[in-house]
């Protein structure tokens, strides 16, 4: 499908789902992924293009197709319940069936029985105002299944929750989904959330799909810069040369190639923080896997700190954002604090290169 936006923006993807199945759309801010869930949701019209259903065409523009919102068969999670302030939560989770026809006795049994499976069933008489945070998305949750839809929506349904909250919905969300057998396209910006739910991750930039494949494939081998940040990994592209990688400034990097990888082709070179030591001086003579850096930032990260690199003046771009873990010791070893110049020395052995495509 096509979407045009005014601005420029144009989202021109080709998706396929299979029954039971979730995907996770990743992709920076702007990349077309709310888009997606727009057009699924009947939201948006596209330009060009289809969307089937199952055996149900639910909108082509060739045919003038498009059937209403409430006519998809698609259940929607955002990251806020959005739940009907005036209504209980059993009369929240009922109103989906009740629109569809189903009698009021058999929706409210329905309702309060998926209250019981989400674990909310002793609020099913309370109104929002009356819940926690995390009992609303529970109630939401249990809303957007109500009416057994076909697909399933998941808009960053997790982002509004506190780190106390987003374990317990994270496992809810996922046993609900497999006991289920529940087809869904989940938009995150968290790895965790793409490994624990999703089959299959597809990734957008600038409305266009960069990679797709296996979600622990696609995650454990990036080969797009957004991927390796939202994995965790650094990562640095060029050229493949044997085995060393040339970036596109000429610097050689030294690591594990690929076998599948041949000659000169676009490659990318990835590896941890962790594979990364920090020195405060250059080393005594000039060696490959050695770079230099400006400290842009310092955040935690676990029992260690993570140091995030920007571009020294006359450096390659692909050096911002390179980041190295170290203990607070060696912070304090090293002096490090934002606008300071430091060595980066990466692990050959830690290193992998392969192709930037695939």
């Amino acid at each position: 499908m096509v979407l045009r936006r005014p601005g420029g923006f144009t989202l021109d993807v080709t998706l396929r789902v299979e029954h039971g199945e979730v995907i996770a759309l990743l992709g920076p801010n702007g990349s077309g992924k709310s888009t997606v869930l727009g057009v699924l949701a009947g939201l948006l019209l596209p330009d060009s293009g289809h969307i089937r259903l199952g055996e149900a065409v639910i909108a082509d523009v060739a045919t003038g197709v498009r059937v209403p919102v409430h006519r998809r068969g698609i259940g929607l999670l955002a990251q806020r319940a959005m739940l009907f302030p005036h209504l209980t939560a059993v009369e929240n989770v009922a109103f989906g069936p009740r629109m569809n026809g189903t009698p009021r006795k058999e929706a409210k049994a329905r309702a309060r029985e998926l209250l019981g499976e989400v674990g909310v069933a002793p609020q099913a008489d309370r109104r929002p105002a009356q819940m926690s945070g995390g009992q609303q998305q529970r109630v939401a949750l249990a809303r957007a299944l109500a009416p057994s839809p076909e697909l399933l929506l998941l808009d960053e349904p997790l982002a509004a929750l506190d780190v106390d909250t987003t374990p317990a919905m994270r496992s809810l969300l996922r046993r609900m989904i497999r006991d289920m057998n529940q087809t869904a396209v989940l938009v995150t910006h968290s790895a965790l959330d793409a490994l624990m739910l999703a089959d299959r991750v597809v990734v957008l930039t600038d409305g266009k799909v960069v990679e797709q494949g296996p979600t622990n494939v696609v995650l454990g081998r990036p080969r797009s810069p957004f991927t390796a940040r939202i994995a965790g990994l650094n990562l640095v592209p060029g050229t493949r040369h044997e085995d060393t990688l040339r970036t596109y400034g000429g610097r050689l990097l030294l690591g594990e190639p690929n076998p599948t990888t041949d000659g000169d082709d676009h490659a990318v070179a990835v590896f941890p923080p962790s594979a990364v030591a920090v020195s405060p001086q250059p080393p005594p003579t000039e060696t490959t896997n050695v770079v230099a850096v400006r400290l842009a930032a310092i955040e935690p990260h676990g029992n260690t700190m993570r140091l995030l690199a920007s571009a020294p003046d006359g450096g390659e771009p692909w050096i911002d954002g390179l980041s190295a873990d170290v203990t607070p010791a060696t912070v304090v070893e090293l002096g490090a604090e934002p606008g300071v110049d430091l060595w980066f020395h990466v692990n050959p052995a830690e290193v992998a290169i392969y192709a930037a495509t695939g």
